[in-house]
């Protein structure tokens, strides 16, 4: 357990040596305070009486607002925008952990530690997991905090979204390891993982896709990639709905959350399985 701990310690210690932490948690920052900067709104008794986005004037007319519906309806669909930078910048930040890790020299030092290389090798995706969820909760809580600091509303529901953002990095973060073991390369792990991201986005509309195929077989391989990719466009929709207390998604029909969820962690799992197999058996 001491050496578990001593080697999730040591991944943010190599965050900070190499200025990876502090550019993680500056970008992070800088969205913080462009949206505090951007939005600022007029309040009159619950209501929304005049409004400001990036120094612009919203017209309302001589309509005042319910404030409530307004931030609702504002932190789902900012939710949407934080799925997206949340998970981005949590692959960038660490994609490099385990190709770093196999470099020349690096390797030989880890490796001559007591440690097997299985729990080694999780150790390096738990360091990187609690990197991210740290960034994760520093950039929701403080963008959540601003919204009530400059609303006084009060939505606890815009913090389950985290929850959302945050599986879909162990999943991502697992696929993106399995690369690194297989390649060594950091540039490899994070274009092949956000190549996985934009295509299992796009075979969410899986079935029109195979409709539109001239080959049954063509057909059924849409739809087996489908099961076998993760959710990403699912779990996007699934933490907008979270924060919006609806099972709406945008005019289309509510997928099967318990299939999004169960598939995508199964990829995660086998994803991070495969990647033990490999680190455990690679000749160094």
């Amino acid at each position: 357990m001491r050496a578990w701990a001593a080697s999730v310690e040591e991944v943010f210690r190599e965050a900070a040596a190499r200025w990876t932490l502090i550019a993680y948690f500056a970008l992070s920052s800088l969205f913080i305070l462009i949206f505090a900067l951007a939005v600022n709104l007029d309040v009159v008794n619950g209501a929304l009486a005049g409004a400001k986005l990036f120094g612009q004037s919203v017209e309302l007319g001589n309509r005042s607002i319910d404030i409530d519906r307004l931030v609702l309806g504002f932190e789902s669909g900012f939710s949407g925008f934080l799925y997206l930078v949340g998970t981005f910048l949590a692959l960038f930040a660490t994609a490099h952990l385990v190709p770093r890790l196999q470099e020349k020299g690096t390797v030989d030092l880890y490796l001559s530690r007591p440690v097997g290389r299985v729990p080694f090798l999780l150790s390096r995706y738990s360091g990187g997991m609690l990197l991210a969820a740290a960034n994760l909760i520093y950039l929701i809580g403080a963008i959540w905090a601003i919204i009530i600091w400059k609303t006084h509303v009060v939505h606890g529901r815009f913090l389950l979204g985290g929850l959302t953002i945050f599986f879909t990095i162990a999943v991502l973060l697992a696929f993106a390891i399995l690369v690194g073991v297989a390649t060594s390369s950091t540039g490899v792990a994070l274009m092949t993982t956000y190549a996985v991201f934009f295509v299992a986005a796009m075979l969410s509309a899986h079935k029109k896709i195979a409709a539109a195929m001239s080959a049954e077989c063509a057909a059924r391989l849409v739809d087996g990639l489908y099961w076998v990719f993760p959710k990403t466009a699912e779990l996007g929709r699934a933490t907008v709905a979270q924060v919006a207390g609806t099972r709406v998604f945008h005019g289309a029909a509510p997928p099967d959350l318990a299939a999004v969820y169960g598939s995508t962690a199964l990829f995660g799992l086998a994803a991070l399985s495969l990647s033990c197999w490999l680190f455990s058996r690679k000749d160094f």
